[in-house]
């Protein structure tokens, strides 16, 4: 009997280990000092203070310096004119977050998620780590979820599934129909943290 649950230990070790994605991230251990997290209104922190946005809490997580390039009302499709300025804070890391304000726009999912790529394409040749944040949490927005797991596995990019799930629609962690509160950002700071801190 020992020797059975010691088969169906080592059977559910090798499951968990070589079951799992095998993604080669790309750029790892690059010479870049900052976390960017680069994205719209929910990487800004809308609905809650400034120092208690997810960057900045993640900062505090991290203890790597992080910069805030988020933008209310951004979406994937008009972000890549932006690329400059997060390449110019010399990434370690850079933390793509878009796709609500496309949904909700009506902006097709091939053109939001080609532009996403593209943002990945440009932070890998800048030498830097690209992680793609799946906003999740919407209604509809599972289609998103799949299209970006599927870009990160092509890519070599860090993915971070639904950091909205668990988030959008509870009353104590929300700001608004759309935005976490406090509360709510705490929550996503550590969906994020718990994704990339391996790659730190």
């Amino acid at each position: 009997m020992k020797k059975f649950i010691l088969l169906l230990l080592a059977a559910l070790v090798a499951f968990y280990m070589f079951g799992r994605e095998k993604t080669q991230i790309k750029n790892l251990g690059n010479p870049g000092e900052s976390i960017v997290a680069f994205g719209d209104s929910l990487t800004y922190g809308h609905g809650a203070a400034q120092e208690q946005s997810y960057p900045a809490l993640l900062a505090r997580k991290t203890a790597r310096p992080v910069v805030n390039l988020g933008l209310n009302g951004d979406t994937a499709d008009a972000a890549p004119r932006r690329l400059p300025d997060v390449l110019a804070q010399n990434p370690y890391m850079v933390l793509i977050e878009f796709g609500g304000n496309d949904f909700m726009r009506g902006v097709a999912l091939e053109q939001s998620v080609s532009a996403v790529e593209q943002m990945v394409d440009a932070v890998q040749a800048a030498g830097a780590v690209a992680v793609v944040v799946d906003t999740g949490g919407y209604y509809g927005m599972k289609k998103y979820t799949k299209a970006y797991k599927k870009l990160a596995r092509e890519k070599g990019a860090v993915f971070v599934p639904g950091i909205l799930d668990g988030v959008f629609g509870q009353r104590g962690l929300m700001s608004d129909q759309i935005h976490p509160n406090a509360r709510g950002y705490e929550l996503v700071a550590d969906k994020v943290y718990q994704e990339i801190e391996a790659y730190l």
